[in-house]
């Protein structure tokens, strides 16, 4: 996948395609409500935008909760590309902006069928599995060690 370019995505200019990934596979495949989709809080986070050959593929958003804290959230990949690790690279790239920030720990929830891609990437799952959206989810963690900070 020498052709794959994950980057900080440049808001407003990158939102629209964000935001067509996001309507594509989170609206039409998962029938979430827009309302749910766009909840007003794109605009306090960063976002990672994927592009495979030039076309935007993929995108998550990371949002800090305080000055300990980020949450990942929205991880998207466009079902035409999905089995090729997109979404594990941009995982790992949303992983060391975190950590570029001093951020010593990162929160997700998970939607539950995919919950070993985030255990991979050496996430802990804390607590009961719940409804978000009305798809199932399980919190999970991830506590950075001092090492992974050196990047």
């Amino acid at each position: 996948m020498s052709n794959l370019v994950i980057k900080v995505a440049e808001l407003p200019k990158d939102f629209p395609a964000i935001q067509a990934i996001r309507k594509s596979v989170f609206q039409e495949e998962q029938g979430v409500d827009p309302a749910l989709e766009f909840d007003g809080k794109d605009e306090i986070s960063d976002h990672l935008i994927a592009y495979l050959n030039m076309e935007a593929v993929g995108t998550a958003r990371i949002r800090y909760l305080d000055d300990k804290t980020a949450k990942i959230e929205r991880l998207a990949v466009l079902s035409t590309v999905r089995g090729q690790g997109i979404g594990k690279k941009i995982m790992e790239n949303a992983l060391q902006v975190i950590a570029q920030q001093n951020i010593p720990e990162v929160v997700i929830h998970a939607q539950e069928y995919v919950k070993d891609l985030y255990k991979k990437l050496d996430f802990i799952e804390e607590g009961e599995i719940f409804e978000e959206a009305s798809i199932l989810h399980v919190k999970m963690r991830k506590i950075f060690s001092h090492s992974s900070k050196m990047i």
